[in-house]
């Protein structure tokens, strides 16, 4: 399993790496900001609560990809426009997580960040997917890299999502925490990219 020490080498890692790339990607995440500001109408960085190491919450960043329009009965809908199905297929919408990585609240590598409701009702040993930081990407992240189009060809999205997918997802992220080792953190970056 995953030591402080371990966890003190990835931390640096992660700040070595984010700083080394954030000057190359600083200017075209500005420009993506900007372009989601006017396709979608609105501030083009989108923020949610996300659940982070040790079950505390922060606030993950991504670029806008949901134009939110109103209805001729006044009910609000979410839709990806053309770009932000671009942005969300090239995953570029993920770009601003950097910040979140400087920050010390998300690692390059590790579980995906989720919404309240499912790594935080995590109980036994299941919960050591909580030991690490959540990441940009991992082994779980590459294997449903498709998993919007997995759950949209479901009868039941909501259960397939609940007793299929997170369940494997875990199972991957405890495997990947158990199993830590810095070079298979720079090997699931490079088929990340």
């Amino acid at each position: 399993m995953i030591s402080k020490e371990q966890l003190f080498v990835k931390r640096i890692f992660d700040v070595v790496l984010a700083i080394a790339v954030l000057p190359i990607v600083l200017v075209p995440m500005f420009i993506l900001i900007l372009l989601a500001s006017i396709d979608t109408k609105t501030f083009g960085v989108f923020q949610q609560e996300r659940i982070g190491q040790y079950g505390k919450t922060f606030m993950m960043y991504k670029v806008r990809t949901l134009r939110i329009e109103k209805h001729v009965l006044g009910r609000l809908d979410e839709s990806a426009s053309a770009f932000g199905r671009w942005l969300r297929r090239h995953k570029l919408d993920e770009l601003p997580q950097l910040f979140n990585v400087v920050l010390g609240q998300m690692s390059f590598v590790g579980p995906r960040p989720d919404i309240k409701g499912y790594a935080d009702l995590l109980e036994g040993k299941s919960r050591i997917i909580l030991k690490v930081k959540p990441g940009i990407t991992g082994p779980a992240t590459l294997k449903y890299k498709y998993e919007e189009q997995l759950l949209a060809q479901q009868p039941d999205p909501e259960w397939y999502n609940d007793h299929v997918i997170w369940p494997d997802k875990v199972r991957i992220n405890s495997s990947y925490i158990k199993d830590w080792g810095f070079w298979k953190d720079v090997e699931w970056l490079i088929k990340s990219v």
